[in-house]
């Protein structure tokens, strides 16, 4: 047997890190873009401060993409690196100089509220994602401390790299003039997995994506503007000639909104930015909450509330995470409760991280921390709405409603919470809460054994009969139509408190059944007439399997058949085609009926003293007709029914 020590060395996790590291090989530019953005911004803090010299006003961050000679070149003028500080945050892999730099620069003008710089600085891994689309990068770096002498360090993606100062050659062939000798330039010679990125459209696509809002302004190529002429020419109408300019193109916004106060912003500059987000959402949000937090920790951001009704799946992933204004991701499946990736909008942290994996963003400290916050933020956002204009947000709820029930599903905070604003509407248009509901309905709805029954339907038109002989027992009936219906029912019934709360839904059960009172109607027939006939009649309904017959005792009034759908298994079997539960047992068990005639109707009692095969046609027919009016009766046994009523109408 072999012993000894597995030996780790750099050649061997180089290629790890170049090649497996990041699975979107297009993130290498948002890191350069944000090294870039953070060693400006580390200037301007040290400006301020006067720690050095010089005016950062006007800072850029400038792309250079040279199509022919296949280099891609990130451009600040920021603070610059020393060799030893390129030897330190480079060539020691993952070794990251924004923390130290971040903890000096505080401790050293903790009493300079104006230093207080936005730092992005991610150095180390981040700038090795260069090499999954470069095969060699440069790095040309001039210092601002003094006696600095200006670096160069050149690596082709293997663990050998030459570092050394910039000739005069270097000086003149990256273009820079006299006034720019601060800052970095970082020169990517794209190989073939880069080739891609040689593609103005393509860089473009990427800076729109990532750098939209970074706080530094960020410039690639140029654009075509129209002015007054200088010299003030004339058209033919006597009126100043356009002409065209080019100026350069600044692909991002640095004064984002969410950083602004909400007393400094109208509903135009909300909606403005939400079309600028989802330029192709021509739906205008219900409203939005803005987020601004900076204990216990810092977030901001904006959230809108976007017209849901059922459309559920279409609306996710549309919150834009950032981290210091750099875009990090718009999938936030499983980093954000579920329920909130039906909003829009933007989350921003500096206390999110920015470059790890989807895995550990799930389970970091601080972003649960935040999206518990935020969770909270938006019950409160709705309970004030509901306090503050109820009529208002009645009118809203029908698009809310699907968002709501989800979060109350979803997280048991919410839940709580929403106890105060979540409405539900009944049959005649009135909204209440569900404590409202209890007050309203508890004398009516209260069983035998004491539990307040609700009763709702998901299509009153639909189930018009049912809905109709409920009301005119007295009772109320609920409109739940979500989607989501049969899994809210089962968590209220299960978070009802000391008031026992079920829900039947209108066609579980003949009406003198849905409520169960001490006082049940006595039935005209006997049991041996109801035994007797239950035989016979079971032989002629289509499926015994599907359809099960019984008789019960119903007001003389009522239909002489009723058809009714058990609820425990009806809404095990819409909770599994929704999703979640555990039902999925139930998924492919077929429907079941019961088919209840009314003992005390005229019609049904004669047929107890008629002959069996005179009365056999009518039974069939009056099956017919229920099974009808319920849109059970299809195909062959629908068109024969239809033509057999033709038929008659000639006799």
């Amino acid at each position: 047997m072999q012993q000894g020590q597995i030996n780790v060395q750099t050649e061997n996790i180089f290629p790890i890190i170049k090649k497996f590291l990041y699975s979107d090989h297009e993130i290498f530019l948002r890191y350069l873009v944000s090294n870039a953005v953070d060693a400006t911004q580390k200037r301007k803090a040290l400006i301020r401060v006067g720690e050095i010299e010089g005016n950062a006003d006007g800072a850029q961050v400038h792309i250079l993409l040279d199509a022919e000679a296949k280099t891609l070149t990130i451009r600040d003028a920021g603070i610059g690196m020393t060799e030893a500080e390129v030897d330190k945050y480079i060539n020691q892999i993952a070794f990251s100089g924004a923390t130290e730099f971040v903890e000096q620069f505080q401790e050293k003008y903790a009493d300079k509220s104006d230093a207080k710089e936005a730092i992005i600085g991610h150095f180390g891994l981040g700038f090795y994602s260069a090499f999954m689309v470069a095969d060699r990068v440069d790095i040309y770096s001039w210092s601002q401390r003094k006696d600095a002498v200006p670096v160069k360090w050149t690596c082709d993606g293997s663990p050998n790299f030459e570092m050394g100062a910039i000739s005069e050659d270097d000086f003149k062939a990256l273009g820079r003039t006299e006034d720019q000798l601060h800052g970095t330039d970082i020169v990517l010679h794209l190989g073939e997995d880069g080739t891609e990125f040689s593609e103005d459209a393509r860089i473009s696509g990427i800076l729109e994506k990532y750098c939209k809002f970074m706080p530094v302004p960020v410039v690639f190529g140029t654009k075509t503007e129209y002015i007054d002429d200088p010299e003030g020419a004339k058209d033919e109408e006597g009126n100043v000639k356009r002409v065209p300019v080019e100026e350069p193109r600044i692909v991002n916004d640095t004064d984002a909104i969410w950083l602004k106060s909400p007393a400094d912003l109208e509903d135009k500059d909300y909606l403005d930015f939400y079309r600028t987000l989802y330029p192709m959402n021509f739906e205008e949000p219900l409203f939005q909450i803005h987020l601004n937090v900076d204990f216990p920790f810092n977030l901001t951001g904006i959230l809108y509330f976007p017209k849901l009704k059922k459309e559920m799946d279409l609306q996710r992933n549309k919150i834009h995470l950032y981290s210091n204004q750099v875009f990090i991701t718009d999938n936030v499946e499983n980093i954000v409760p579920d329920f909130l990736t039906l909003l829009h909008g933007v989350i921003d942290s500096p206390d999110i991280p920015l470059n790890v994996s989807r895995s550990y963003l799930q389970e970091d400290a601080n972003v649960k921390k935040i999206t518990a916050h935020i969770s909270k933020k938006v019950s409160d956002k709705l309970a004030k709405m509901f306090k503050d204009d109820r009529a208002d947000f009645e009118a809203k709820w029908q698009d809310i409603q699907v968002f709501t029930e989800y979060g109350m599903l979803m997280d048991e905070k919410f839940f709580e919470r929403a106890g105060k604003f979540a409405l539900y509407k009944d049959t005649e248009g009135t909204c209440r809460t569900m404590e409202e509901l209890l007050e309203a309905v508890k004398e009516a709805h209260t069983d035998k054994d004491g539990n307040v029954v609700m009763l709702y339907t998901p299509d009153p038109e639909g189930q018009h009969g049912y809905v109709s002989a409920a009301r005119d027992a007295g009772y109320t009936v609920l409109h739940l139509e979500s989607p989501l219906t049969s899994h809210l029912i089962q968590k209220l019934e299960m978070g009802s408190g000391d008031t026992k709360v079920q829900f039947r839904r209108v066609d579980a059960d003949i009406v003198d059944r849905l409520i169960p009172k001490e006082d049940a109607p006595e039935s005209a027939l006997t049991e041996e007439q109801q035994t007797a006939l239950k035989e016979e009649f079971e032989g002629l309904v289509p499926d015994k399997a599907v359809y099960k017959v019984a008789f019960a005792p119903m007001s003389p009034t009522a239909p002489p058949i009723t058809i009714t759908q058990g609820e425990f298994m009806r809404r095990m079997k819409e909770q599994q085609r929704v999703g979640g539960g555990g039902m999925a047992m139930f998924g492919d068990m077929p429907d079941t009926y019961d088919l209840i005639f009314n003992a005390n109707h005229p019609l049904v009692t004669s047929w107890a003293g008629s002959d069996a095969e005179a009365r056999k046609p009518k039974v069939e027919r009056a099956v017919a007709l229920a099974r009808l009016s319920q849109g059970l009766l299809v195909g062959e046994e629908l068109t024969r029914f239809i033509a057999e009523g033709y038929d008659a109408l000639g006799e």
